[in-house]
């Protein structure tokens, strides 16, 4: 590349990456905004229905990704960027009149069209860059994904201003009006800044650019960016009302967490097309998923304060009890000694413990001049165990795992031009539909595990499930190509001794 298409290019990408920023920011504002209407009692909304319009506008901007990529291949990024953006600032504006959930609902399957952005972004951003530096790019146009966090940073604030700090409750109208307007800044600063440019190949019928669809490998690419992407923007919006209610912080908190893991995973993404680059998606990718099963594991656990019963003590022979005490119990001269409760968990919530802490006494369950049979039970063991969850500890991790699924996201799309170097945009879309409909189910389902178990973090049992599926499949069909490249490979290994 020369220094002038050099920089144009950089120019591009900065531009498409701050517009993906504002259309992310935009995207997932539910996360807050849905969560700040319930807290507050201005709907009563269950948490089923807090899942559905926190998923709703992920499913438009995921359904929409696939016919997006197909316009920006057929007609270069500016125009269909520049609308996008004009477009869904009329029903996000809109949204500042909705009444009901059926209103709301409608609002944001409109502006939920934001999503789409990325399809756009990513064959608008790939046409400027040589293959050596595509994933570089890529992983630098994905940090928008940090609007995300910008919304639950921010906006929090902005609705306590809005609001005159909870006084005037209905201000919150005003916030989805102040994000239309900074979508319109957006498109115009877009529209003049910005110079169109498609891809090198001749025109397609649609068949054609369809045509990739049809291998297996798209839709492997779209699990992984259903874990990895869908997921990320689940618990995007998911964190804001799992921190209030399992962890009593107020929404600003709530929300400076939930952008906490937000953030770093939109900065990281440029690192992780950095490390696709030089190591190889592949690489990255099993180290990613193997990542995210083992956190998932360890966010498994929920915060819990169980009493059960325990180990008991039990007569070794027949005979007449002579005396019960909380230390002791005696029967016919031979002493039966208890555990006693020494009440070390009193202060266990207010204490710091990273692992589940127990404890274990006996209570007698006889009195004196009971007759007792051998094995008869004659003192009831009980357990209290306690496990803390550590909110820090917690967040720590979730901020780990978002930073992996940072990484894995820049991987997976590194995938796409090394396979599909002239159907960026169609496969790019395909993989973005399958990612932006796990935005839209895992909210939903997460709601449905809710209401089943009672448990928040029920959650992670998804994640664990899908991590191992994507693990399994990716190490399946990297052993059926290395068989296929070198099938003399596992007859050497069986002949050799070691």
């Amino acid at each position: 590349m020369s220094q002038f298409q050099s920089t144009q290019a950089n120019k591009i990408l900065f531009l498409n990456t701050l517009a993906f920023t504002f259309c992310f920011a935009a995207w997932l504002l539910n996360g807050i905004l849905v969560t700040f209407l319930v807290d507050n009692q201005l709907f009563d909304w269950t948490a089923i229905q807090i899942g559905w319009l926190i998923g709703i506008p992920v499913l438009t901007g995921a359904i929409f990704r696939l016919p997006a990529g197909i316009l920006t291949d057929k007609f270069g990024g500016k125009p269909v960027f520049t609308t996008l953006l004009f477009v869904c600032a009329v029903p996000l504006f809109s949204l500042s009149y909705a009444d009901d959930f059926w209103s709301y609902a409608l609002c944001s399957l409109g502006f939920g069209l934001a999503g789409t952005s990325f399809a756009i972004g990513i064959a608008y951003s790939l046409v400027w860059f040589p293959k050596e530096k595509q994933g570089t790019a890529l992983g630098i146009f994905g940090a928008g994904n940090a609007g995300a966090a910008v919304t639950t940073m921010v906006g929090p604030n902005i609705l306590d201003y809005l609001t005159d700090d909870k006084t005037n409750l209905e201000g919150w109208r005003v916030m989805p009006q102040l994000y239309a307007a900074g979508l319109i800044i957006m498109a115009i600063i877009f529209f003049l800044s910005t110079k169109n440019k498609k891809p090198n190949t001749g025109p397609k019928s649609v068949g054609e650019l369809l045509r990739p669809l049809k291998s297996i490998r798209v839709w492997r690419f779209g699990l992984y960016y259903f874990l990895v992407f869908g997921c990320f923007v689940s618990f995007a919006g998911w964190l804001v009302p799992y921190y209030t209610n399992v962890y009593g912080f107020d929404l600003a908190m709530a929300g400076f967490l939930a952008s906490c893991f937000s953030l770093p995973s939109g900065i990281i993404r440029a690192f992780g097309g950095w490390l696709s680059d030089k190591f190889g998606a592949r690489t990255i990718m099993y180290r990613v998923l193997g990542g995210t099963l083992i956190l998932s594991l360890a966010l498994l656990l929920p915060k819990m304060d169980i009493y059960s019963t325990g180990k008991g003590v039990s007569a070794k022979k027949p005979g007449t009890i002579t005396a019960v005490s909380s230390q002791s119990i005696a029967i016919d001269g031979q002493t039966y000694d208890l555990e006693k409760k020494t009440n070390k968990l009193k202060d266990a919530e207010k204490e710091f413990h990273f692992w589940p802490v127990k404890e274990t006494w006996q209570e007698p369950i006889v009195q004196v001049g009971d007759k007792i049979a051998k094995k008869e039970l004659l003192a009831e063991g009980k357990t209290h165990i306690y496990f803390q969850a550590n909110v820090w500890i917690f967040a720590s991790l979730a901020i780990l795992l978002g930073s992996i699924w940072g990484i894995g996201k820049a991987a997976v799309y590194k995938h796409i031009p090394d396979y599909f170097p002239d159907e960026v945009g169609v496969v790019g879309g395909m993989v973005g539909v399958l990612g932006g409909l796990g935005g839209f189910c895992c909210p939903i389902i997460f709601g449905y595990l809710l209401e089943w178990t009672g448990l928040w973090s029920s959650c992670w049992i998804l994640m664990l499930a899908l991590s191992a599926i994507c693990l399994i499949w990716m190490h399946r069909v990297i052993q059926k190509m290395t068989d296929k490249a070198a099938p003399q490979l596992s007859t050497d290994f069986d002949r050799t001794k070691n």
